[in-house]
């Protein structure tokens, strides 16, 4: 029967003071039930939060950097001896207003969780950065010195040491390559100093690359983070911990639906390695990449857009000894298929330094094999590029556009064999490929362009009506640009 033809039944056959009793006790039974589909955080919490630990640091603050382009901060913003300082500088690229640009005494505040119970801890390199002394302070008020064990600024992961009279409660771990997008996630931290705060969502996406960050595939998530959350653990509703809480992104400095997590099997790595040895090691191919568009795929023969296209093969590099060219299409790792370019950088990281790795790539609409050694990642792979004036010039009537010889100094910084500055681009095939003035040419159709008389002999033997990739030099990196070559005529 249902409830409202019961009500009736009872409202005619039983006293009003009797029917009032029984529609409150079904009120309040109603009330007290949990809603269908929504998970109970309570066991969860209660269970792990004695493993979460707040950071507090003090130390030295360097002088002033050059602000990064990037957000302004929010009007408010702290001065120097604020604990927020960090999250300023992490988070917007600048210091906030109140300091003098010289060297100042700092404190910063953040998370973080115990990994072991003989009193390692985990958190992120930027909350204990320039630290000269860091707290470590548990849920029940104890409070212990911390040593730091080593860090890691490329993943954003340091990890302390702290001694303790008897084993510390420590929190399980996950897999995060199990997570599932929409999956339920928890988060405890100390945003503002508040702390043990509990906040929850769900996983939004995986695998995100941001700038600068191209060996930590993000977890990207809606949980509430703001402020001295930095470092602290993400659970799933298992009660395992699946990252580590590290940025935001944000236009007004506080939350906006946008955080990111350092997913546990990059941080676990990290964490043996600068416990073993007090340093990381990376693995290196020794390649520039770029994603894989409609256009250039079309231009590549390839069916379609995946994979990440090599545009630069670095000198002296293991992709070099193993014989890669600019224009391969990278689709498998390791055995591992690559879809998105943002997808390669982790997993070279995490390949093993010196040994022999599988790769395939497409070269020319065709699939081919390479074996590579996997060296290790240098500290610096920036390349320069110089613009400078030089007087062969010629001009290209079938693409709408006039190239320039480059200079030895241009030749001798780009580390080319040959390439042509761009001085010119009119509407037409080049200009809706999107090559402009100042762009240089090295390759048209995986035909080195050694010089501007060169550059119209390869132009003039392209097939009407066909799409070539064209690799260029832009701003110091190199790119591939997929051209349509017009009709003859």
């Amino acid at each position: 029967m249902r409830l409202s033809k019961l009500l009736m039944l009872l409202w005619r056959k039983i006293p009003f003071a009797a029917f009032a009793a029984v529609l409150a006790t079904i009120l309040l039974t109603a009330e007290a039930a949990p809603v269908k589909g929504l998970p109970d955080f309570t066991k969860l919490v209660n269970a792990n939060r004695a493993a979460v630990v707040n950071i507090g640091t003090t130390g030295t603050r360097r002088p002033m950097r050059e602000r990064r382009p990037g957000p302004t901060p929010p009007e408010g913003a702290p001065g120097e001896d604020n604990p927020l300082q960090d999250f300023f500088e992490r988070f917007f690229g600048e210091r906030p207003p109140g300091g003098n640009g010289g060297a100042q005494p700092h404190s910063s505040l953040g998370s973080g969780f115990i990994i072991s119970e003989d009193g390692y801890v985990v958190s992120n390199y930027h909350v204990v950065r320039e630290a000269d002394e860091i707290i470590v302070r548990l849920s029940d008020r104890r409070e212990y010195v911390a040593k730091i064990v080593g860090t890691d600024p490329r993943s954003d992961i340091a990890v302390l040491k702290v001694e303790a009279e008897k084993p510390l409660p420590a929190l399980k771990l996950g897999k995060s390559s199990n997570l599932q997008v929409g999956e339920w996630v928890l988060a405890i931290g100390s945003p503002f100093g508040f702390d043990h705060s509990v906040t929850a969502g769900i996983v939004s996406a995986k695998g995100r690359s941001l700038p600068n960050e191209n060996y930590v595939p993000f977890i990207q998530t809606d949980v509430a983070i703001n402020p001295g959350n930095s470092g602290g653990p993400l659970f799933n509703l298992n009660g395992e911990v699946v990252g580590v809480n590290s940025q935001i992104y944000s236009r007004t400095g506080g939350f906006m639906g946008l955080s990111f997590a350092i997913p546990i099997d990059v941080v676990l790595n990290v964490y043996t390695q600068l416990r073993e040895k007090g340093t990381v090691t990376r693995g290196w191919l020794g390649v520039l990449i770029q994603d894989v568009t409609r256009e250039l795929a079309e231009s590549f023969k390839m069916k379609k857009p995946y994979g990440a296209l090599v545009s630069k093969v670095l000198p002296d590099s293991p992709a070099a000894a193993a014989g890669f060219k600019a224009g391969d299409v990278i689709v498998k790792f390791n055995n591992q298929e690559i879809e998105l370019s943002a997808e390669l950088p982790p997993l070279v990281g995490k390949a093993a330094v010196g040994g022999k790795t599988p790769v395939e790539v497409i070269r020319e609409g065709t699939k081919k094999h390479l074996d590579v050694k996997i060296g290790e990642l240098p500290s610096d792979d920036d390349l320069e590029v110089a613009h400078k004036d030089s007087d062969k010039k010629q001009s290209n009537k079938r693409l709408s556009a006039s190239v320039r010889d480059l200079t030895n100094v241009e030749r001798q910084r780009l580390e080319a064999p040959g390439g042509v500055m761009v001085e010119s681009v009119e509407p037409g095939p080049a200009f809706d490929a999107g090559l402009r003035a100042g762009d240089i040419i090295l390759q048209i159709n995986s035909q080195t362009v050694a010089s501007a008389s060169n550059f119209n002999k390869v132009v003039d033997g392209l097939k009407a009506n066909t799409s070539v990739p064209v690799l260029i030099h832009r701003q110091g990196g190199p790119l591939f640009l997929a051209m349509k070559i017009p009709a003859d005529g």
